[in-house]
């Protein structure tokens, strides 16, 4: 069994516990998941089966999109509902406030990751040190935000905005939900998040785990995508001899390969018929091989 699976991941789970839940189900050891979602965010999860973990890297590397709940007026530790309240003041807020100052968190901007995430510093994890109370410097690093709306507005005590965001991998949504919060003078958490895209694998096409669990007690695996489903690479193909010598680490010349998309970056998905037999890169010799699949089943 390979391919990918466009999961529902639902709150309360780790990314980690639906890798174990699906490996039960399926009775399958090689899967992985493509990137964590805390487990009080829902939304997509890709899961990779067999030979499709060989892909996450690939899958990771897309842009993802969320609809987030920011509220403004309290500031927490770990920049979500679920942190320690730092600050809270009732906030004089309109929505054209905010309007204001989106278009400074357009295109490429500087991110602090929180101390409360999964990043490594001296090999641990930061949430390691903030559990024990120890605050320590982190670098800023540069991610993009390709769209960033207001999809609602809520005037309450403690003014709310439903935000629909489309970003690059790396992005903390926590993290713009603090900032907006530190822009306006009166700070802000993430209070909810729903990641409703990452690469091309959308929420409405997504599979809960009890649909999952259903579909595979009647011997039904149509949850279970292709693994060109999830790369979003130009197609080449190759024939005959030329897929012995890919999958036994050869290059090809360009000549021999039949392009079907030109695509501008160096990356291809190398095509036998309709069968994905492995990614490509280009150089200038031609076509080599960057990482291959079915090697003994094609060899």
């Amino acid at each position: 069994m390979e391919g990918i699976i466009n999961v529902l991941k639902p709150s309360g789970m780790t990314s980690s516990d639906v890798v174990v839940w699906m490996r039960r189900l399926l009775k399958i050891k090689k899967i992985g998941h493509t990137g964590t979602l805390d487990p009080g965010v829902t939304g997509v999860l890709p899961i990779c089966v067999g030979k499709g973990t060989r892909l996450a890297e690939y899958i990771t590397e897309q842009g993802k999109a969320y609809i987030a709940e920011v509220t403004f007026g309290v500031t927490t530790d770990t920049q979500d509902s679920y942190g320690k309240v730092i600050q809270e003041i009732i906030p004089q807020l309109e929505r054209r406030d905010l309007e204001n100052i989106l278009p400074d968190f357009l295109g490429r901007i500087s991110q602090v990751p929180p101390m409360y995430s999964a990043v490594r510093k001296e090999g641990k994890h930061l949430y390691e040190y903030a559990r024990k109370g120890i605050s320590i410097e982190r670098p800023s690093r540069e991610v993009s935000i390709y769209r960033i709306k207001i999809e609602e507005w809520f005037d309450e005590e403690l003014p709310k905005a439903i935000l629909d965001i489309e970003c690059s991998k790396g992005t903390y949504i926590r993290t713009i939900s603090h900032d907006l919060g530190q822009a306006l003078g009166c700070g802000a958490h993430m209070s909810y998040l729903i990641r409703t895209r990452s690469g091309p694998f959308k929420i409405q096409e997504s599979w809960t785990l009890e649909e999952i669990e259903e579909a595979v007690r009647v011997s039904n695996f149509s949850f279970l995508l292709p693994l060109t489903a999830g790369i979003d690479l130009p197609r080449v193909s190759l024939a005959g001899t030329r897929v012995k010598a890919f999958l036994h680490g050869l290059p090809t010349k360009r000549e021999q390969v039949k392009i079907s998309d030109e695509g501008d970056g160096p990356y291809v998905q190398v095509m036998e018929n309709d069968e994905l037999i492995g990614i490509g890169v280009w150089r200038e010799e031609g076509l080599y091989p960057h990482k291959v699949f079915g090697t003994k089943q094609k060899a």
